[in-house]
């Protein structure tokens, strides 16, 4: 867990780490709303973003980092669905790298993002409220009570999304932007579930998903502050 948590750490002071990289810096307030989830928000102030360099007038690298307290999350990969998230609450570290096509005037500027991202969780737990309906209705049983060991993971994926800044001056910008993750982690749960049928009355059975990954999908909103030389 450590090495997985120094690993992302790494990553991102690579970029925080050297001025001379700096292009811009950015603090936003993000708000992430994920596919079946909870709506979550970030821990102010972690999260700081669009931290990185130019490659010519109208490509940049882009990284940063964002602190979220996800108050829930879904799970993918399983034989059975749920509208209502299974894993949560959890901290979450987020580290994007984004490819940047920016075009625009001296006041304003519009930004097309691509790229990856990495993430790691902190204080996962299942929802076993949540995941004890599904299972039942799943085992078509009646009522249900399970515990799962699952796996921590480092989790990846890509997003895209667009950005606009109005500029107040050289050195001060607000931002509006929105970015659609899509990405995962794996959790390969493996456990067991206790319960009771009409037909048979006390039933204990155990469960594996070894398939099963975390849902990181959804649509992020940010408002930022840009300041720094332009």
């Amino acid at each position: 867990m450590r090495k997985s948590i120094g690993t992302i750490i790494l990553m991102a002071g690579l970029f925080m780490g050297n001025p001379l990289l700096a292009q811009e810096m950015g603090v936003s307030f993000s708000f992430f709303f994920p596919k079946n989830g909870y709506f979550s928000a970030p821990i102010s102030p972690f999260s700081l973003r669009g931290i990185g360099f130019n490659l010519t007038n109208n490509l940049a690298i882009e990284t940063g980092a964002s602190l979220y307290r996800m108050s829930g999350m879904n799970v993918s990969q399983l034989p059975f669905e749920s509208r209502e998230p299974l894993v949560g609450p959890f901290f979450n570290i987020m580290v994007p790298l984004e490819l940047i096509l920016q075009f625009g005037t001296d006041n304003f500027q519009v930004r097309l993002k691509g790229g990856g991202f990495a993430f790691y969780n902190l204080g996962t737990r299942l929802n076993y409220g949540n995941l004890d309906r599904a299972l039942a209705e799943y085992l078509s049983w009646t009522v249900v009570n399970s515990r799962f060991d699952f796996k921590n993971t480092i989790g990846y994926g890509y997003e895209f999304g667009a950005e606009y800044i109005q500029y107040f001056s050289r050195q001060f910008g607000v931002s509006l932007g929105a970015n659609y993750f899509i990405g995962g982690a794996k959790l390969a749960m493996q456990g067991f579930a206790s319960g009771a049928t009409p037909q048979t009355g006390v039933v204990n059975t155990e469960l594996g998903f070894p398939d099963a990954r975390l849902d990181y999908t959804g649509l992020e909103i940010s408002v930022g502050i840009i300041f720094g030389g332009r």
